[in-house]
């Protein structure tokens, strides 16, 4: 089966993550730039690959800093996709305000591996990657809601509602339909007024 394809632009989130609200988002201590903040990811890769003698393949780093109009970045998230040990990984931030200081923390996280690897060995990094493992290729929010991509925040937010009152696990729904409900809202509502 072939790993599904990631654009880089638009951000592709991966469905089962939840997002981080805008009023929880954390003040950041990077002070890296955003040439950096990639250069910084991308060498990590590099590395992680070497210390783990495992190639890092179809590496795709997702988000809304593309296209003609790059400011303001409404959505801040970035997401790291790529295959390693056979798999496609997703390493997705959103929890700062600049989509610098998300990329900045998936080099950090990526650096983590990198000092599991050296101290516990490959099986550890194994272990904490089955996090990352399988993420589904993301789903279009419009076609989970059933409206149209260019739907208005409430029919949105109608959408939702009229779903959830079946996707819930108290009337009879299950966490994970709610959790793909709960993604398809967030990304519909993300940069609408």
């Amino acid at each position: 089966m072939a790993d599904p394809i990631i654009p880089a632009f638009p951000l592709h989130w991966p469905e089962t993550l939840p997002r981080t609200p805008a009023p929880s988002k954390a003040t950041s201590q990077f002070k890296t730039s955003l040439p950096a903040a990639l250069k910084n990811v991308k060498g990590a890769l590099q590395l992680f690959a070497r210390d783990s003698g495992k190639a890092v393949t179809n590496i795709v780093l997702s988000s809304n800093v593309g296209g003609l109009d790059v400011s303001p970045v409404k959505d801040t998230g970035v997401a790291a996709w790529f295959v390693w040990d056979g798999e496609q990984r997703c390493i997705a931030v959103d929890r700062y305000p600049k989509p610098e200081d998300n990329l900045q923390a998936i080099y950090h996280i990526l650096e983590a591996r990198r000092t599991e690897m050296r101290h516990g060995g490959l099986h550890i990094v194994r272990q904490t990657f089955k996090g990352f493992v399988a993420l589904p290729a993301p789903e279009a929010w419009h076609a989970v809601l059933g409206v149209s991509a260019d739907a208005s925040r409430g029919e949105i937010d109608a959408a939702y509602k009229r779903l959830a009152s079946t996707a819930h696990p108290d009337k009879g729904g299950s966490q994970d339909a709610m959790a793909r409900l709960n993604a398809a809202r967030d990304a519909g509502l993300a940069g609408k007024p």
